[in-house]
């Protein structure tokens, strides 16, 4: 009699539960002896998944059971070659984008009137509209900042509309950065491989197919076009520019693979697998998927994933470590919070969260610590999407959510490895930190100083990506110090949160050896819960730093809480540790919480300065533009255009001062935050003399650093200080109308009241009550 029972229970267990008849397999030996057990047990050895761990598959066990496949997993256990065995789970894991209900953007036109057309007929449209594209694209007028005649060039906003509504692309390309010389794989469900507009920029040799077992990307096509998603990620990386043909890539220079393993049974195997592909020749590997975002799912990386992540940081790229750059999540819908995704706030990954064309927090994007930085993407229905590459030999300009933000990170990043190829994985995101540009940000993101004076928020991170600005600090980058960590545990509390309450924890960290400077901070938490979902839970620095680890999620009702959790925190990044650190756990539920039975806290960072010109973080001295550190980089290196710029604003492709320099040059930091929409900045002559070895969009250098310039530089920049002291009086006399500028005090106090985010500043002296101000609207 049929098991009828068993389909219905693999529904309503999920298909993430299931047995797969694959194995995870440590055979010390080496692939021979691997071989050797494999046909010995009824196993085919698929190859290796890293370092003499291998990947089997058993012909004889059922695809999908709730029970494993006890008989031949204790064959393996009991061979003496076999150091450890694991037969594998399928694992849910979804791509972060989402589907349009409206199509105003594909360029594919089916003349047929077959409802279903066939692959054929699909990619013959897609040849045809190509054609036409062509010829359109050497009629339309180009863009007069930079000469490309890719047909959906103009659609490309987020790298080309300037006044700092872009991601800055188009000096780091007219400095010659596209790339080159990089390699950068899509983690997905396959790649066109011979797409016209990815072919010339294709690397075999950073591509496989894991759920076939072969060396061909190529994607599965059906009738829905559900395996898009690869495609239009690689587009974004490396579509070739200014060939009559569909976008350009931000990196048009690099080289570009793809590893297909999301179609299909994903588990630990396929994971660690595609993370492992090829490390010495792969720089960047970009993923835009991760576990449910659907507000209730607590899942990240099994054993072997994990073990790739360090293997790929610690081995990758002759010892500089692979560069992993993933999507945030698009839970935000569902109150889903990417601190509860092990590998978006994992420290081994470059977590990027999205903004809309407008600069404000897009309805999907999810709000956590673990978010180091963000670029343009999708919003609205009536906002603009972005540009990229489509299977069937097409083009799109709907691709959408943090599935498109990874990508033109990851894209960004070959720009700054091509110009320093020595970056080391801690590199690239202490460049991101010091480099990203929150000013053109909505203040809607819930931005915070923290305590080196950097802004940075639970939405977009430390702000916009920036290329020309990563491009420039990378060419004057020193490696970073090695990375320490010390780790700390609380006594155990064994404390019960009531519900309607809260508990707060303290520990006093009085040494951390090694460790001066921190990264990355993470709170090991295990806490039981009647609701998972009630759960509040926000850490505090020696600094005043507040973050909010967790935020409670409605949708989330499990009873299985926490158990030894790393919740991860970058807003602390270049603050010391020692100090008093609070921890507190809110249950804003109806049911008893806890007990608490762990807290430990672990750091990451250096003994020393990652740059020799940085301040110790006591001093609190890095300004608050988000590229403070950056502008003490140009300020601490000599040499033409030696990391000048990097982190700075520009108008009209003239540099702005950061903050660090408007605090040095010893303006008031009320005139910090009406720095950047002052329009007297737009007369070149005040930004120094002419014959400057800056580039257009460089910036201010220090009169210390450029000696041979001294009175040409000085003297701009003394005729500027008079202007902004002139509109300092200006805005002092207006006080008593009640009509002012918002300060920084002013924005903070808005940002605190409107957001559900409280915040801990440093201790500032005391100044004078002043009249109510006028906050200004969202910077668009």
């Amino acid at each position: 009699m049929a098991k009828w029972w068993v389909p219905l229970a693999l529904l309503l267990h999920g298909v993430a539960a299931h047995y797969t008849p694959t194995w995870a397999v440590h055979v010390p030996e080496g692939r021979e002896a691997a071989d050797a057990v494999a046909a010995e047990h009824g196993f085919i050895n698929l190859g290796e998944i890293f370092d003499n761990h291998f990947h089997f598959h058993h012909n004889s066990v059922s695809r999908r059971s709730l029970r494993p496949a006890a008989e031949h997993h204790g064959r393996l256990e009991n061979d003496a070659r076999v150091h450890w065995a694991k037969q594998q789970r399928a694992l849910s894991r979804k791509k972060r984008d989402f589907q349009i209900l409206y199509n105003n953007s594909t360029t594919v036109e089916t003349v047929t009137s077959d409802p279903y057309p066939s692959v054929g007929t699909k990619r013959e449209a897609g040849r045809r509209e190509l054609q036409r594209a062509r010829v359109k694209g050497r009629l339309r007028s180009l863009d007069p900042r930079f000469l490309l005649n890719d047909p959906k060039w103009s659609h490309m906003w987020y790298l080309n509309r300037g006044g700092g509504l872009d991601m800055n692309v188009i000096p780091a390309w007219q400095e010659g950065i596209t790339g080159r010389g990089v390699v950068v794989t899509i983690l997905d469900d396959g790649l066109e491989t011979d797409h016209p507009d990815l072919i010339a920029n294709y690397d075999p040799m950073a591509s496989y197919d894991v759920n076939s077992h072969d060396s061909d990307p190529q994607p599965r096509y059906d009738m829905i076009d559900s395996n898009r998603h690869g495609t239009r990620c690689a587009g974004e990386v490396a579509a070739t520019a200014n060939n009559s043909l569909c976008a350009v890539g931000v990196a048009f220079g690099a080289s570009v693979g793809g590893v297909r393993m999301l179609d299909g049974d994903v588990t630990d195997a396929v994971e660690a697998r595609s993370l492992s592909l090829n490390p010495q020749h792969v720089d960047i590997y970009s993923a835009s998927w991760g576990p449910d975002d659907d507000g209730k799912t607590v899942d990240g990386p099994g054993e072997l994933a994990t073990r790739a992540f360090i293997e790929g940081v610690t081995k990758g790229r002759n010892g500089k470590g692979s560069i992993f750059v993933w999507a945030s999540g698009n839970g935000g819908r569902e109150h889903d919070n990417c601190n509860c995704d092990g590998y978006t706030n994992s420290i081994w990954t470059l977590s990027i969260s999205s903004a809309t064309e407008r600069g404000e927090v897009p309805w999907y994007s999810e709000m956590c610590s673990s978010t180091l930085a963000t670029t343009y993407s999708s919003g609205a229905i009536n906002e603009k999407q972005v540009v990229t590459t489509d299977l069937h030999h097409s083009c799109t300009v709907t691709h959408t959510g943090t599935s498109a933000s990874a990508p033109l990170a990851a894209g960004i990043c070959a720009l700054a490895l091509q110009a320093n190829r020595d970056l080391t994985w801690r590199d690239m995101q202490h460049i991101v930190v010091r480099t990203a540009r929150p000013e053109r940000l909505s203040l809607d993101g819930n931005w915070r100083v923290n305590g080196v004076g950097r802004n940075v928020s639970h939405s977009f991170g430390y702000g916009l990506l920036d290329a020309a600005g990563m491009v420039r600090l990378a060419r004057s980058w020193r490696t970073v110090p090695p990375q320490r960590r010390c780790e700390l545990a609380a006594p155990r509390p064994q404390r019960p949160v009531p519900p309607k309450s809260s508990v707060v924890l303290q520990l006093d960290v009085s040494a951390c050896p090694g460790v001066n400077y921190l990264e990355h901070v993470q709170a090991r938490v295990s806490l039981s819960a009647a609701r998972r979902g009630d759960l509040r839970i926000a850490l505090t620095s020696p600094a005043g730093t507040r973050v909010t680890l967790l935020a409670p999620r409605a949708h989330d009702s499990s009873r299985a809480g926490f158990n030894s959790w790393p919740f991860m925190s970058v807003h602390m990044w270049g603050e010391a540790p020692l100090g008093v650190w609070q921890l507190e756990v809110s249950n804003e539920g109806r049911y008893m919480a806890g007990p608490l039975t762990q807290w430990e806290l672990i750091f990451y960072g250096t003994e020393t300065p990652a740059q020799e010109y940085d301040a110790s973080p006591e001093s609190n001295s890095l300004g608050t533009n988000g590229g403070g550190g950056a502008s003490a980089g140009a300020e601490g290196q000599s040499g033409a255009g030696a990391g000048a710029g990097a982190g700075k604003s520009t108008w009209g492709g003239v540099s702005l001062p950061d903050s660090e320099e408007v605090r040095q040059n010893g303006i008031d930091d009320d005139l910090a935050l009406v720095w950047h929409d002052s329009h007297a900045i737009r007369e070149e002559g005040l930004l120094g003399s002419s014959g400057s070895s800056e580039t257009s969009s460089g910036g201010i250098s220090g009169c210390a650093t450029r000696a041979p310039q001294l009175p040409h530089r000085c003297l701009g920049l003394c005729l500027l200080l008079a202007l902004l002291w002139a509109a300092k009086a200006f805005l002092a006399a207006d006080t008593q109308s009640g009509d002012r500028l918002c300060t920084r005090d002013a924005l903070t106090a808005s940002v605190r009241s409107t957001t559900g985010y409280d915040r801990i500043q440093p201790v500032q002296a005391a100044r004078p009550p002043r009249a109510p101000c006028l906050a200004p609207q969202p910077l668009r």
